[in-house]
């Protein structure tokens, strides 16, 4: 008798535990991962809930630095998207030896499966919405974003945003997109998850990613310095291949003084051509620019 009491409380409280699934804080948190560089690494990442929307359930918005970046320090950056930052959990990664494994970085990091993991571990607590996954980077985090794009299976992204950087001739040789490898080798060609939003900001003074596409000025590949596709082809690539069937835009859709519009399927893939800036032109992305590619 006392032994079928223990096991029914214990049952009760199992059920308890399921319903009331844990909501998540903000804090700092780390994955777990092991490749050739480390063992049983701890990898970190920084989440903030906004405190307004206590018992809401919200969707992740996730940022990645770029090469050098530290992702707590990233944090601030957001001061000025007070909309995404008070209607998402934000989320900031950090790159292991502060950069992302991206052809020939120092790190050898399984950066994918790291963000993945991320994903798949927050959507368990009850406050973090399934779906509608932002995922958002500058630089060489914005070439890990286009990775991801590239290869993920996980459906729960939804908007993709890459700051000056579009895809290098590894990620899309011309006519497939393609998969890193272990290796790093973009051997295999592979399609990618369709129906996402994509947004790129490029700046068309931009010499360590060149706007017109061709060789870095200083970002290494395995072949000498790393080639880009030029940066309204590279958002034209994407729009094509979530179902855009018209040529490629040779004018702009909007002008404005500080910076050119390309538009493609009613603003679900858009790039944002920067006047006069170069690899600071994701300081050019205003609120209101996000706020309308979020709104959908």
């Amino acid at each position: 008798m006392i032994l079928r009491y223990i096991f029914i409380l214990y049952s009760l409280v199992v059920t308890i535990n399921i319903i009331f699934a844990e909501n998540l804080k903000s804090g700092r948190y780390e994955i777990i991962q092991s490749w050739s560089q480390e063992n049983s690494f701890p990898r970190p990442f920084w989440v903030r809930v906004p405190s307004s929307m206590e018992g809401r359930v919200l969707p992740l918005f996730i940022f990645l630095h770029g090469n050098g970046g530290n992702a707590e320090n990233a944090q601030v950056m957001f001061r000025r998207y007070k909309n995404a930052a008070n209607n998402y959990i934000m989320v900031f990664a950090q790159g292991y030896q502060r950069s992302w494994n991206i052809v020939s970085e120092r790190s050898k990091a399984p950066d994918r499966e790291f963000i993945e993991a991320i994903v798949t571990n927050l959507i368990d607590y009850s406050n973090v919405k399934t779906g509608g996954v932002v995922l958002m980077g500058s630089s060489n985090g914005a070439a890990l974003v286009n990775q991801i794009a590239i290869e993920t299976r996980l459906n729960y992204f939804s908007h993709y945003i890459t700051l000056v950087s579009q895809l290098n001739d590894w990620q899309h040789d011309g006519s497939f997109f393609k998969a890193k490898g272990n290796e790093n080798n973009y051997t295999k060609s592979i399609l990618p998850l369709k129906g996402k939003r994509l947004m790129n900001i490029s700046g068309e003074n931009d010499k360590l990613v060149p706007y017109a596409g061709g060789s870095s000025t200083g970002i290494r590949a395995k072949d000498g310095k790393l080639h880009f596709l030029d940066a309204e082809l590279s958002t034209f690539l994407w729009a094509q291949h979530y179902g855009y069937s018209g040529k490629q835009l040779t004018q702009p859709s909007e002008v404005r003084d500080k910076y050119d519009t390309y538009s493609y399927m009613n603003g679900s893939v858009v790039h944002y051509k920067m006047k006069n800036r170069a690899h600071n032109a994701g300081g050019g992305l205003t609120e209101d620019m996000l706020s309308e590619f979020l709104k959908n």
